[in-house]
């Protein structure tokens, strides 16, 4: 058995390596082989992209914004017993934390220009500041509750960037809910001392949303000890559906909850959408680069007929011609794969290093294309160009076989 694999894969070698009168079958073969490296290279990359998309934006989008959120499901007041919801809603499985929230539009004004933006009012509890912590780009959170006489307020970086608000200095919040007088509201200033700027990565939360403690933003919304959502981490992301429907039946029958997939439907459905066509679309590269293979083991066939007869002669199996054609069809996959493959990840990983890609981040939320290419991707990529491969060797291999040796030499 080994002989005669030796066999067969000597000859495969030979006819791979083709000269003289097989000059165009050499040139064939190369282009055959460039064909499958350039389909699996461009499908790395493309999924390669896929999946940096999915998971910076995952990353950056969780990193500063809840699992699950629990809601009114009527507007109202908002939530008066949420200290008794937030202890219940911990009590969930899989729940790691539960801290209430007040948020609404407010208007600052900074030294370059006005803008509208998200206040955000947080407990002041370490669970609460552990997440924001992990995006302080400039300043402290310890300050949030008062700096030198003013309560303390944290920016995104761009909303600091577009509004000239810098690290320390005093700004306006002007809440729409200011306060009653004879003649209507009347919206009402409240200065803050900047004491840190966050940069979560995600451009909506960097450019919109500015933190401080919760019982300012109630001061600053002229409510009771009301908050208008609890926000929920969860250990598992990918179970958020099941506990969001947990944490519902824990929240009492006037709140709901929702899951981060539900409130980013849109765009997880696009990068899904994106993928699929991505993988049809780059999929016909390897099918052109079948052909090629096809092409290259037919004229190969016809170019052989003569040797093969001659082989079929002197004893060789039939099975041994049609694998000899098979192990030829799968060198050229092979090496067009392994090629694809060194080429796919070279790319991705200077493309991903030095951000060759640049982005609008008001566009897309990302500054520039991320690459993630990963070790299973390569194994089912380099499967199925494999695969396509061994399918392009079937009918040439079989039809060498069917050479009947007796006539094709006797015109030789």
């Amino acid at each position: 058995m080994l002989k005669a694999a030796t066999f067969e894969w000597f000859v495969a070698r030979r006819y791979l390596r083709a000269k003289r009168r097989g000059s165009a079958l050499s040139l064939i073969t190369v282009i055959s082989i460039s064909g499958v490296a350039a389909g699996v290279m461009a499908l790395l990359i493309g999924v390669a992209v896929n999946n940096g998309f999915r998971n910076t934006l995952q990353q950056n989008l969780l990193g500063a914004t809840p699992h699950v959120i629990v809601l009114e499901k009527e507007p109202g007041y908002g939530i008066e017993n949420w200290r008794e919801v937030s202890a219940a809603i911990r009590k969930v499985p899989h729940v790691s934390a539960a801290t209430p929230a007040l948020w609404g539009e407010v208007f600052l004004s900074g030294p370059l220009r006005s803008s509208g933006a998200f206040l955000k009012g947080v407990l002041e509890d370490p669970a609460a500041f552990e997440q924001i912590k992990r995006h302080i780009k400039e300043g402290s959170i310890e300050q949030l509750s008062e700096s030198r006489g003013y309560p303390g307020i944290l920016l995104g970086s761009k909303l600091a960037q577009n509004t000239g608000m810098l690290l320390d200095s005093v700004v306006t919040v002007i809440s729409p809910r200011g306060e009653n007088t004879a003649f209507g509201v009347r919206p009402r200033p409240y200065s803050f001392r900047v004491v840190g700027i966050f940069e979560s990565g995600f451009f909506d939360l960097d450019n919109q949303f500015a933190f401080t403690t919760l019982k300012t933003a109630q001061r600053v919304f002229a409510i009771g000890d009301v908050v208008n959502s609890i926000e929920v981490r969860v250990d598992d992301l990918d179970r958020a559906p099941e506990i969001a429907k947990a944490v519902e039946a824990a929240a009492g029958q006037k709140l709901g909850a929702t899951h981060w997939m539900e409130q980013n439907r849109q765009l997880l459905g696009a990068l899904r959408m994106e993928r699929t066509v991505s993988l049809i679309t780059i999929g016909l590269i390897q099918l052109v680069a079948a052909i090629n293979i096809f092409i290259t083991l037919v004229m190969t066939v016809m170019d052989r007929k003569r040797d093969i007869a001659i082989l079929l002669s002197m004893g060789a199996k039939r099975f041994q011609i049609r694998r000899l054609f098979i192990l030829q069809g799968m060198t050229i996959g092979a090496i067009g794969t392994l090629l694809g493959l060194a080429a796919g990840y070279t790319l991705c990983y200077f493309a991903d290093r030095y951000q060759w890609i640049p982005l609008d981040e008001a566009i897309y939320s990302l500054r520039y294309v991320p690459f993630q290419a990963r070790a299973m991707d390569s194994l089912w990529i380099a499967g199925v160009a494999l695969l396509i491969s061994f399918v392009a060797t079937l009918h040439p291999a079989d039809t060498a076989t069917k050479i009947p040796p007796a006539e094709t030499l006797r015109y030789e």
